[in-house]
């Protein structure tokens, strides 16, 4: 297998590319396409599909399209569990300090995974489910994901998903949105008002310099997350998330 300079397997690395580039399409492309997205020769993208058929990483359709196999969902699920499990003592940190359900995200593909939870000791909390995927657009650890991101490709992640609305608050402008993205990457955090969910306040701040791009959240009632609570957690969640920046540098 021919090497690259920088030591790696070359033809690992163009199958791992592969794998990444069906992701961006949405986890289904033509080999045309493939070669179109990687710069690659067909003979070599189809080379390598076929062994990522072979292997279950990737699936061939009736259509002769191919997706994403399910072979990669145990590896997900794995580094999810991986993920949660390292980060949930900080998060169990960050709900001492504030009292509120602490969340963390990452950022995988176009959609937004949250993959740990501590939940507040409030009788009325917030329940996000661990695996649950969303839109970014509509989330508070969305935007701060999206706000650490170019703006070139922020905006072709906005017009590959769409702005559907969930709530009446949610934004649906592209252009209002991006704008909003400078604001959130100067002071460090993002808010949903209720843009997910009506009558849940969250605040979301960006891991900077991980393997992956993620955010720490908290959430809760509009009620008691008031703009007074949010100036004093806000320092909180930014200590957290530099512990959890430094920790995920290491893995």
């Amino acid at each position: 297998m021919a090497r690259e300079s920088t030591g790696g397997v070359q033809s690992l690395q163009r199958a791992f590319g592969l794998l990444e580039r069906l992701a961006d399409a949405g986890g289904e492309a033509s080999l045309s396409e493939l070669a179109t997205a990687s710069g690659l020769p067909l003979p070599t993208i189809h080379r390598l599909i076929r062994t990522l058929v072979a292997l279950g990483y990737v699936r061939q359709n009736s259509n002769r399209r191919y997706t994403l196999g399910s072979r990669l969902i145990r590896l997900g699920e794995s580094a999810s569990r991986q993920f949660g499990t390292w980060a949930r003592p900080f998060l169990a940190q960050l709900v001492d300090s504030v009292g509120e359900t602490a969340n963390l995200a990452v950022l995988d593909g176009d959609e937004v995974v949250y993959v740990a939870q501590v939940p507040s000791r409030h009788s009325m909390r917030m329940f996000t489910e661990v695996g649950r995927r969303l839109l970014p657009h509509g989330t508070g650890v969305g935007k701060a994901m999206l706000s650490q991101l170019p703006r070139d490709e922020a905006r072709a992640l906005l017009e590959r998903t769409g702005l559907p609305a969930y709530t009446p608050n949610t934004i649906t402008d592209a252009g209002e949105l991006l704008a909003s993205l400078d604001r959130i990457a100067a002071q460090g955090y993002a808010l949903d008002e209720g843009e997910q969910e009506l009558g849940v306040r969250c605040i979301a701040v960006p891991l900077a310099g991980g393997p992956t791009r993620a955010a720490v959240s908290v959430s809760g009632p509009e009620g008691r997350l008031t703009e007074e609570a949010v100036d004093r957690m806000v320092p909180e969640m930014l200590a957290i998330a530099r512990r959890l920046s430094a920790q995920a540098a290491l893995r």
